[in-house]
């Protein structure tokens, strides 16, 4: 049975943009869509007494939006489901029956000083399936598949997922991997030690290998490589994606620890979504005790 893609859905203009491409790749891949709204009714006290009228505005808002993807898409099925609970958890649980979980990326606002996309970053991070998220302003259609490698087991994982979905629709891939170099004033208090000179080698060892094997599977898959020794990682995947159709990162590097679930690189995309983006996830083996 094919697993279907789940759209999130809440009446802004980021879930219209997010059921739109989700349905577009449901006709693509051949796969069902549901479309879920969660009700967040957790601060509501038994005696509130709105709970029905609340209930009733999701379930219409969710035919709605059937309604809008069966008019984009009618060779595509799309189911609708209003569940109760915080849009993190919902979707959460929804993903472990889900190939694909999509999300729109909303408008960011400030709180103690920064930008935030909560609802976009909350998603991404509770889902167990790799999670897309969908700029509100996609602009012209983009061509081709950007990758952010790091010689981690995620990053690994991405490579493969954006390889498969190039070669799948006939596209170029690029391979990015970034960092900043050492300051200049360490450099200068290090003169003989060729620090600098050994980060840049172990980073065209770790692009190569990134893209090791890929040849052999893909024989038709154009792969660039660009390597960008002076730009933050996310900065550096932003602008490479600018022009892309598709942007995809592991969940978190090499430089994360194994309890966050959403690195800071990932994290700093994801604030600044150029394209469609999706986060892929590393399913690690259980062994038997």
């Amino acid at each position: 049975m094919n697993k279907p893609i789940v759209v999130g859905i809440n009446g802004s203009a980021g879930s219209e943009a997010a059921l739109t491409w989700a349905v577009e790749r449901a006709s693509r891949d051949k796969l069902p869509v549901t479309a879920i709204h969660a009700v967040d009714d957790r601060w509501m006290t038994p005696d509130f007494q709105y709970h029905e009228l609340i209930r009733q505005a999701g379930m219409e808002l969710l035919q709605n939006a059937q309604a809008s993807a069966r008019e984009q898409t009618p060779d595509v099925t799309v189911d609708i489901e209003l569940r109760h609970g915080s849009a993190g958890s919902v979707l959460r649980e929804v993903s472990k029956e889900a190939s694909l979980v999509v999300v729109g990326g909303h408008d960011k606002h400030w709180m103690d000083g920064g930008p935030l996309t909560d609802r976009a970053l909350q998603i991404v991070s509770a889902s167990e399936v790799p999670a897309a998220v969908i700029p509100l302003k996609r602009g012209s259609a983009g061509r081709g598949v950007v990758v952010g490698v790091d010689g981690s087991e995620e990053s690994l994982q991405a490579v493969e997922f954006a390889a498969a979905e190039a070669d799948r629709t006939g596209e170029e891939l690029t391979v990015v991997l970034a960092f900043r170099r050492p300051a200049r004033w360490v450099e200068n208090q290090m003169p003989n030690s060729g620090l600098a000179e050994s980060i840049l080698e172990e980073d065209r060892i770790v692009l190569a290998e990134s893209i090791a094997g890929l040849a052999d599977k893909y024989p038709d898959l154009v792969v660039h490589k660009q390597l960008d020794t002076n730009t933050e990682p996310a900065k550096a995947l932003v602008e490479a994606g600018a022009e892309a159709r598709l942007l995809v990162i592991g969940s978190h590097g090499r430089g994360g620890f194994s309890r966050m679930v959403l690195g800071s690189t990932a994290h700093a995309v994801l604030l600044n979504v150029p394209c469609p983006t999706i986060v892929t996830r590393v399913h690690k083996v259980k062994h038997e005790d």
